[in-house]
């Protein structure tokens, strides 16, 4: 996948989408993007394929 946005304009663009979201869910130290990942999987009830999948769609926009 090739990242054309960046962190800040993906983190908007989920936030608008789904509301459930904060800015503090897309917090992460570095090395511990998993655990991040892993978090919004849970919060948005999608799996990690889905949740790339969904990443990849923002690259688009």
């Amino acid at each position: 996948m090739q990242i054309t946005r960046s962190w800040r304009e993906q983190r908007v663009m989920l936030k608008s989408r789904f509301s459930v979201l904060s800015d503090a869910d897309f917090e992460f130290e570095d090395g511990q993007k998993e655990s991040m990942m892993e978090k919004l999987s849970v919060k948005l009830k999608k799996t990690r394929s889905e949740l790339e999948l969904l990443f990849a769609e923002l690259q688009t926009y």
